[in-house]
C-alpha cells in the first residue's frame, strides 16, 4: 500500500542541468522508485580513495526557486551535512583547506515549495484520524497538492580535478512523506535523501538505486550518534553543524518547519571558513 501510495501521489521534479559539473558526457540513466537520476562513476577510482573534502553546496545562480535566503542556507545545508555523514563511514573527511583525494560539490538546480496550507490540511486529517481510529495504523496521505520538488546535481573529482563520479538527481514529495508547514518543507527532507544517494554512488561506484537498499537507505549504526544530534566521526563535518536529533524527529512528525528545530545552517556559517573562491563566485552571480 505504501509503495501505491508514494507512486500515486508524487510531484514531479525536473531533471535541469546547471552547467556546475566538469561534464556531462557519459551519464546514464538509473532511476530509481521515486526519483529520476542520471549517474556516472569510475568504480575502480573510487574503491581506492581514502580521503574526501566537501565544499559547501549552493544554489545555482539559475534556480529559480521561491525560497528565502535562511531557507536556502537550510536545504542546501541539509545536502552537505548528510553527505559528509554518509562520505565519514567510508571515508575520511578533511577540512576545506586539506589535500584530498576526492572533492565533492552539490549544486540544487530547481526546488519547488511546499504549500504550507495543504500541509497544514494533511496534518489536520491525520490528527482527525488518530481521534476517530485511535490505535488503528492506518496511514493518511497527504493532500496531492502542493507538493515540494529538489533538483540536484553533484560530482566528485580527483586531486587533478578529473571527474569520477557525478549524479544529476531530481525527486518529488508524495503522498506518504512528511507534510511540513513551510516553504521549505519537503526541498529540506529531499536534500537528505539526495546526500545518502550521491554518498552511496561515490562510496560504493555503483547506483544507489539498484537492490533492496534502495527503498531504505538508513545511515550505518556508527552514525547513529551523529544523526540523534552528536559529534559527528570526524572535526571537518562540524563546518555544516550538528542533525536537530530527537527534536527534529518530533518536529518532523508535528509538521513543523525545518527552520524550527535545525539550527545546523547557523552552526556552520558561524563556525566554518570562507567557501572557496569557486563556490563564492557561484553563490555571488546574479539570478538570471
Amino acid at each position: 500500500m505504501s509503495l501505491t501510495l508514494a507512486t500515486g501521489g508524487c510531484a514531479t521534479a525536473p531533471l535541469e542541468r546547471a552547467g556546475s559539473l566538469k561534464s556531462y558526457d557519459r551519464l546514464a540513466d538509473a532511476n530509481g522508485l521515486v526519483t529520476r537520476a542520471q549517474i556516472k562513476a569510475s568504480k575502480a577510482d573510487l574503491l581506492e580513495a581514502k580521503t574526501v573534502r566537501i565544499e559547501p553546496t549552493a544554489f545555482s545562480p539559475r534556480a529559480d526557486v521561491a525560497f528565502d535566503e535562511t531557507e536556502r542556507k537550510l536545504v542546501t545545508n541539509a545536502i552537505s551535512r548528510e553527505m559528509c555523514l554518509r562520505l565519514s563511514e567510508r571515508f575520511e573527511i578533511v577540512g576545506p583547506r586539506d589535500d584530498a583525494d576526492l572533492t565533492i560539490k552539490a549544486t540544487v538546480t530547481h526546488a519547488t515549495a511546499t504549500s504550507a496550507t495543504a500541509s497544514a490540511a494533511s496534518q489536520a486529517a491525520s490528527i482527525a484520524k488518530s481521534v476517530a481510529l485511535p490505535g488503528v495504523p492506518v496511514p493518511v496521505p497527504r493532500l496531492p497538492v502542493g507538493l515540494g520538488t529538489l533538483s540536484v546535481e553533484a560530482e566528485a573529482r580527483d586531486f587533478a580535478g578529473f571527474q569520477k563520479a557525478a549524479m544529476v538527481w531530481a525527486r518529488g514529495a508524495n503522498s506518504i512523506s512528511t507534510a511540513r508547514m513551510a516553504n521549505d518543507g519537503d526541498a529540506y527532507d529531499l536534500a537528505s535523501e539526495f546526500g545518502a544517494d550521491f554518498a552511496k554512488l561515490v562510496s560504493t561506484g555503483e547506483s544507489p538505486f539498484s537492490g533492496v537498499s534502495s527503498l531504505a537507505s538508513l545511515p550505518s549504526v556508527s552514525s547513529v550518534p551523529a544523526k540523534l544530534g552528536g559529534a559527528p566521526k570526524y572535526a571537518a563535518c562540524e563546518q555544516f553543524g550538528r542533525f536537530p536529533g530527537l527534536k527534529g524527529f518530533v518536529g518532523a512528525g508535528l509538521g513543523l518547519p525545518p527552520g524550527w528545530t535545525d539550527k545546523g545552517a547557523d552552526e556552520a556559517k558561524s563556525s566554518s571558513p570562507p567557501p572557496s573562491p569557486e563556490v563564492a563566485s557561484m553563490e555571488q552571480q546574479p539570478t538570471r
